[in-house]
């Protein structure tokens, strides 16, 4: 009860499809979530979700000053309106960035994530001043034995399977366990090399 006129904002094009997605096949849902999907329907909550639709209302989110989430897509943030939203939020200590999800080694929303002091956002070094939260365990990634279970279904090896995403030490690992399971040998891509098809 202590925010009044909340509002969410989804600025993710991908994120109002998926969430439209969810929406129509509701009876695939949980009764819970039947519940709240009604309930923000309904209008009767306290929180407010709206979704935008053009570059434009992505912009005028920069004028909120208060009572407001603002959710973006690019979980690492290194791309997409992401990058705006925490150019016009980061410096200023009265606003939190939440993560949820993990931060890739070497991408922008991991040096935040670490304490970074000042970031550079479109050329422009910002300082990062707002709060910062991360919510562990909502990454939506496939663990190894799923990993796994999913490649030896494949009825022929592939010529090349690359592992791209993961701490260096972790994908090595995972590597290491496709080959010993299904004697492939999987590439872990150098950032910066190009290999041929």
């Amino acid at each position: 009860g202590k925010l009044k006129n909340f509002n969410v904002f989804v600025d993710s094009p991908l994120g109002a499809k998926a969430t439209q997605i969810t929406l129509d096949n509701l009876e695939s849902l949980d009764d819970e979530t039947r519940e709240l999907a009604r309930a923000l329907r309904s209008g009767k909550e306290a929180i407010q979700f709206r979704f935008t639709e053009s570059v434009e209302d992505s912009m005028a989110l920069n004028n909120i000053r208060s009572d407001a989430v603002i959710i973006a897509g690019s979980g690492m943030c290194d791309a997409g309106r992401i990058k705006h939203h925490l150019k016009h939020r980061l410096g200023n200590k009265a606003n939190s960035v939440v993560f949820a999800g993990y931060q890739g080694a070497g991408t922008l929303g991991r040096r935040i994530v670490d304490g970074a002091k000042t970031v550079t956002l479109f050329g422009e070094e910002i300082e990062v001043a707002a709060d910062r939260y991360t919510l562990g365990g909502l990454s939506a990634h496939a663990d190894q034995a799923a990993l796994i279970a999913w490649l030896k279904n494949f009825t022929r090896a592939p010529q090349q399977t690359f592992i791209v995403h993961g701490e260096q030490t972790v994908m090595q690992t995972f590597a290491e366990k496709i080959n010993q399971e299904l004697g492939w040998k999987p590439t872990l891509p150098a950032l910066g090399n190009s290999y041929p098809l």
